[in-house]
């Protein structure tokens, strides 16, 4: 064509591949035919593996048509070549480059071919040179459309024996644009394309066109990989949407859009760029997919999530994550009002939104939800009282499966504390007794920089009740399709209770079926420093509970403060200190009553964590005849010593009226008449006589200048005799002793002796008989008030 003056080099790419075994066989001679007056110029040399190694320049008119490779290959030395062809045109002439059958691949900088043919596509915009891509064969790319010349460059390795170039030129009109590239899928496929430049900037206020070419059959959807956006001082970066159907062609959206999906034949993508601020240009650039496959059932169908009337509540349709696969894998996309569909959907509070599917497996998509309860208030708080934590309607009637729905709750900092009941009963997940239900619960700290996690449990267990200490995070996790129909089952009451110290206390009622196995939390990482954790074990009165842990020590090494285990007999009101830095765990131990588990960490050094496992399991509870036959010996002997004691008192009392003078009314010259004077002391010690032995005292006796008001007058007690310990201690679970210094600990109870109320003056203590002896241990004898005043009620 008139006017058109085109340059076509023809180089070869690479290194000289003349080995020992080709240089052993001697220089090997070749005759290169050029064409007369073709202009071609000869260039052989070595060079570096990415410079030419030899490089053939031609010029003349264009060649229209199919592109042939001169000179012919069969005359060329075997090495590697590249074919450069450089057509310039004016600016108002379009040139189109056709591309035969396998159509082209677009790939990133960087990436190769599988067979090692390569073509660079440029074009000119007035001097400089725009990079249009790097493509394969194998491909949907069939042509590409430039104004104003094209520079084409097909690299070929020295084993590929190719005889012609597989594309031709042909002259367009001015398309107005930088380029056209138009992509033809003739079955289900995908397609991954970039603009040009990519990964550098695409040029300021340049217009770029893809065109794709869909089967009747079938429908298109397309997906933003990576982009980024410059700085605009005119205009708007943007992309256009020419859709068959559309009312509203062009239709225009922002790259950080969600774009159009489930479209029906063919339809153009355009990016237009801006005008860039000179000093902070930025860069714009784009990489995307169309992924083209057959209409889903599931996209005829809309489903309305409305969460208007939800507070703080998120809710994402995303993918599964799933194995990567060299095969074709269909899209699986979330469409919003049908047409804007993604790989991953989120919707937030305050609206109703519809959504459709166009995904060939739905099990391939899942949900995850958040919910913030937020009680910051804590006289709201308790006049809220509770809140029930159950999966939406809105979520379970979509045909997606849920992953995770999480619910998180705040509180006021040391005020308000909050406690989990379950519908059912939980256990905890462990190595020995692992969840194998549909659905669990994960329960963790929300406390930002607090890295306390409690652990996982479903249904079927012995956990009545989990408390924590502030804010926390309850995940209800599925992990099997027929959570559906087990959705109901699915119930979880938070309530707010007042303010406790431990970081957890779990209430445990045993189930006599099985073992309840239990550990401490954040189990992979160790329980973090300082903190305290405590277990409110039930044991049914008919049965007998076995306490057994995992290891014999624990293993802890602590850098600074002390790691305590403590275990209380609730009825009996009795403790056992263990130190887990230094001490060996304790043996299976039986427990007829109730009682507390409290672990409390200390600051361990690194690579030492604490760590816990331990198990609980009833047996029924039954008298032993050996129990027997000492109850029975012990009875007796009681009776027989409570015998002796009547005998002394009688003979004594007999043997003091006896020793007694003349009777008052016979006057008697011998006796003296004044009242005999109280002697200083007794005659026997105190320890010798009986005259401090009761067997029963009224408090007002001992304590009566105790009871006595303001004005001298007597108050009333509630209890007017004494009487020992007999009940549980309550819901507080027991708290770690404070320790001043290292010295080895040993098991300790909690009935310390008691000073009493008498003064250091007196030498002779009182000594007191109980009525019920059952709850004094260890031999101590002293009266327990610490305990009688702990039990009592305000105000007593």
């Amino acid at each position: 064509m008139a006017g058109l003056n085109c340059r076509v080099t023809v180089g070869l790419l690479g290194v000289l591949l003349l080995g020992a075994a080709r240089l052993a066989r001697g220089w090997e001679t070749y005759e290169i035919a050029l064409p007369h007056g073709s202009n071609i110029t000869v260039l052989i040399k070595p060079g570096a593996p990415t410079l030419p190694a030899n490089q053939y320049c031609m010029s003349g008119p264009c060649p229209f048509g199919e592109v042939h490779l001169q000179p012919s290959m069969s005359v060329l030395p075997t090495l590697n070549r590249t074919f450069i062809w450089d057509v310039k045109a004016n600016k108002n002439i379009g040139l189109e480059l056709q591309f035969s059958l396998p159509r082209l691949r677009q790939i990133g900088l960087g990436e190769s071919c599988p067979d090692g043919v390569t073509h660079s596509i440029s074009s000119r915009v007035d001097t400089k040179m725009v990079r249009i891509g790097t493509f394969c064969s194998n491909g949907t790319v069939s042509r590409i459309k430039m104004q104003e010349g094209v520079k084409m460059a097909l690299a070929l390795p020295w084993f590929h024996n190719r005889k012609v170039s597989g594309f031709s030129i042909t002259n367009q009109l001015s398309i107005k644009r930088l380029c056209i590239i138009e992509s033809v899928f003739e079955g289900e496929g995908s397609a991954t394309l970039m603009s040009a430049n990519y990964p550098d900037g695409f040029p300021e206020d340049e217009l770029m066109t893809w065109q794709f070419i869909i089967p009747a059959h079938l429908r298109a959807s397309v997906s933003f990989l990576h982009f980024s956006v410059s700085n605009c001082v005119k205009k708007e970066e943007r992309v256009e949407y020419c859709i068959p159907g559309s009312t509203t062609n062009p239709e225009v959206f922002r790259l950080k859009d969600k774009q159009p999906g489930n479209i029906a034949g063919n339809f153009n993508l355009s990016l237009q760029g801006c005008d860039q601020d000179a000093q902070n240009p930025g860069i714009l650039r784009l990489q995307f997919q169309v992924l083209v496959q057959h209409p889903q059932n599931e996209s005829n169908k809309t489903y309305v999530v409305d969460l208007s009337n939800e507070q703080a509540t998120s809710l994402t349709i995303e993918q599964r994550p799933s194995k990567l696969s060299r095969k074709f894998v269909p899209g699986c996309f979330v469409c919003l009002d049908s047409r804007t569909c993604s790989t991953n959907l989120t919707l937030t509070a305050g609206s109703k939104h519809k959504i459709s599917f166009l995904c060939d497996d739905l099990t391939r998509l899942w949900i995850n939800a958040e919910k913030t309860i937020s009680c910051l208030d804590h006289q709201y708080c308790h006049r809220k009282k509770s809140y029930s934590l159950q999966v939406p309607w809105y979520i379970l009637q979509l045909p997606v499966q849920l992953h995770d729905f999480s619910w998180k709750l705040l509180v006021p900092k040391d005020s308000i504390s909050l406690a989990l009941v379950p519908a059912q009963k939980l256990q905890q997940h462990t190595h020995e007794r692992v969840c194998n239900t549909s659905f669990s619960y994960l329960v963790a700290s929300a406390v930002p920089g607090q890295d306390l996690y409690f652990g996982s449990f479903c249904s079927g267990g012995s956990i009545e009740q989990i408390q924590v200490k502030q804010n926390v995070s309850v995940t209800l996790r599925t992990s099997a399709p027929s959570f559906q129909q087990e959705a109901s089952r699915q119930s979880l009451t938070v309530s707010f209770v007042p303010h406790f110290k431990e970081e957890g206390v779990f209430t445990v009622t045993l189930d006599t079926k099985s073992k309840v196995y239990l550990r401490t939390p954040n189990w992979d990482k160790g329980l973090p420093s300082l903190t305290s954790v405590s277990w409110n074990i039930s044991v049914p009165q008919d049965q007998v509970a076995c306490l057994t842990f995992l290891k014999e020590r624990t293993g802890v090494v602590c850098q600074t403060g002390r790691a305590f285990m403590i275990i209380q007999e609730q009825r009996a009101h009795t403790e056992e200190i263990f130190s887990l830095e230094e001490e060996v765990l304790p043996k299976p131990s039986f427990r007829y009553h109730s009682f507390w588990v409290n672990i409390s960490n200390c600051s361990p050094m690194s690579k030492k964590q604490l760590d816990l496992l331990f198990w609980v399991s009833l047996t029924p509870r039954t008298m032993d005849l050996t129990v027997i036959i000492l109850t029975v010996v012990g009875g007796g002997a009681l009776l027989l010593f409570a015998l002796g004691l009547i005998i002394c008192f009688v003979k004594k009392n007999r043997k003091k009226k006896i020793n007694k003078g003349p009777a008052v009314g016979i006057y008697n010259g011998n006796v003296n008449t004044q009242v005999p004077m109280q002697p200083k002391t007794f005659q026997k010690r105190r320890k010798d006589n009986e005259s401090h032995v009761y067997a029963e005292i009224d408090d007002t006796m001992v304590y009566g200048h105790l009871l006595q008001d303001s004005k001298g007058s007597f108050l009333q007690p509630k209890v007017d005799t004494y009487r020992p310990f007999q009940g549980p201690t309550g819901d507080c679970p027991p708290s770690p002793p404070r320790i001043c210094s290292r010295a080895p600990t040993a098991k300790l109870t909690k009935d310390e002796p008691s000073s009493g109320f008498l003064s250091e003056s007196e030498s002779e203590p009182y000594t007191f008989s109980y009525p019920n002896d059952r709850n004094i241990s260890n031999g101590n004898t002293d009266p327990p008030l610490l305990e009688t005043y702990e039990s009592m009620e305000p105000g007593e």
